[in-house]
C-alpha cells in the first residue's frame, strides 16, 4: 500500500511516499480502506520530535489519527461491523507507528463509529480528533452545564470551532478569542461573544463582560493565555487545558479546579457526533483538501497556527 512515513525525526523533508505491506486486522479489529485523513497539529510535533520521550513510537512512523474510509477486513471476534460499511475514527495506538496517512489502516472495532451520512467522507476526517477532544473537555473533566458561562480560546480551530457548536448544544453561553477575521465565523457557529485577542485590553473586556466569572474556561493556546485565563473564572469556575498538564497540577495542588485532557479514542462518543452532525447540529470547516502526496504541504499550512478549521489529505475516491 502506498504511505506517507518518516525514518528520522526533523522538519517536513522527512516525510517520503513509500510502499508498504497492507496490513492484516487482528482480533477485535477492522481494516479500514482509507478514503481521508485528517491533518491536525500533534501530527508535526510527533514529526518534529517534539513527543518522542511522552509517547512510544516505531520507526517508520505513518503518522495520523483521524481517517474516514470503508471498512475491507474484519478480525475474529468483530461482529458489530462489515465489510463495505462507512466509518470514521480517531484512531491513535499504544505505539506511535501505524496511523492514517495510508491507504490502509487498522484499528480496534470498538472505537469506530458509523461515518455522518450528512458529511463527505473529507468532512468526516476533520472530525474525530477535534470533536472528541472538544467533547472530552468540555463533559468529561469540564462538566458543563446548560445556562453556564463558558470561554473559549482560540475558537475559530479545529478543536475551538467543535468546542463552540458542544457548548452552544448544551445550552451554555459562549465566548471567544479569535482574529478579527473570523468572528463572523464564530458567529455562524453559534457563539455568543467573539472577542479579538490581538484587541488593546482584551483581559479587561472580559472581566467586565462577565463581572461574576466564567463558570468554565478551554484553553486550546497555553503559555501566557492559560495563565491569564485564571483571574476570569469565578468562585466554582473551571479551566480545562488541552496544552497545559503542569500548570493544571499545580493550580489543583492550590485548590483550583484545573484538568488537562489529552484526548482517547471514544467510539460511543463518536457514535454521539455521528447523530449531532447528522441533525445538523454541528458542522465542520475544511480549511483545505490536499492528496496524500501533499502531506508536507498541509504540514506547512497546519504549522503557521492560523488555520481556521481542518486540513485533510484525500487518499482515494
Amino acid at each position: 500500500m502506498k504511505a506517507v512515513i518518516l525514518n528520522e525525526f526533523g522538519g517536513r523533508d522527512v516525510l517520503k511516499v513509500a510502499d508498504l505491506p497492507k496490513p492484516e486486522p487482528g482480533p477485535g479489529e477492522v481494516r479500514i480502506e482509507v478514503v481521508a485523513a485528517g491533518v491536525n497539529p500533534v501530527d508535526w510535533k510527533i514529526r518534529e520530535g517534539y513527543l518522542k520521550d511522552r509517547l512510544p513510537n516505531q520507526f517508520p512512523i505513518i503518522l495520523g489519527w483521524d481517517v474516514a474510509g470503508r471498512i475491507d477486513a474484519v478480525g475474529t471476534d468483530v461482529s458489530a461491523w462489515q465489510v463495505g460499511d462507512e466509518v470514521y475514527s480517531y484512531v491513535r495506538k499504544p505505539v506511535i507507528q501505524h496511523g492514517a496517512y495510508a491507504e490502509y489502516v487498522t484499528f480496534d472495532a470498538a472505537h469506530i463509529a458509523r461515518k455522518p451520512e450528512s458529511f463527505s467522507f473529507e468532512e468526516a476526517a476533520s472530525v474525530p480528533l477535534a470533536a472528541l477532544t472538544a467533547y472530552q473537555s468540555l463533559f468529561d473533566a469540564g462538566n458543563l452545564q446548560p445556562g453556564e458561562r463558558v470561554l473559549i480560546h482560540a475558537a475559530a480551530g479545529g478543536v475551538g470551532g467543535f468546542a463552540v457548536q458542544l457548548a452552544r448544544v448544551t445550552g451554555a453561553m459562549v465566548w471567544g478569542t479569535a482574529s478579527e477575521a473570523n468572528h463572523v465565523y464564530l458567529n455562524e457557529l453559534g457563539a455568543d461573544h467573539v472577542v479579538d485577542y490581538h484587541a488593546v485590553g482584551v483581559w479587561d473586556q472580559l472581566k467586565e463582560s462577565v463581572p461574576d466569572g466564567m463558570d468554565l474556561i478551554y484553553d486550546c493556546i497555553g503559555g501566557d493565555t492559560f495563565d491569564q485565563s485564571i483571574p476570569l473564572l469565578s468562585t466554582q469556575g473551571r479551566i480545562v487545558s488541552i496544552l497545559e498538564p503542569d500548570r493544571c497540577q499545580s493550580l489543583m495542588e492550590q485548590g483550583t479546579a484545573a484538568f488537562y485532557v489529552f484526548v482517547e479514542p471514544n467510539g460511543e462518543q463518536l457514535a454521539k457526533l455521528t447523530a449531532l452532525a447528522d441533525s445538523g447540529s454541528i458542522k465542520t470547516h475544511l480549511a483545505a483538501v490536499l492528496p496524500l502526496e501533499d502531506a508536507a504541504r498541509a504540514h506547512e499550512l497546519i504549522e503557521s497556527l492560523h488555520t481556521r478549521g481542518k486540513i485533510v489529505l484525500k487518499v482515494r475516491d
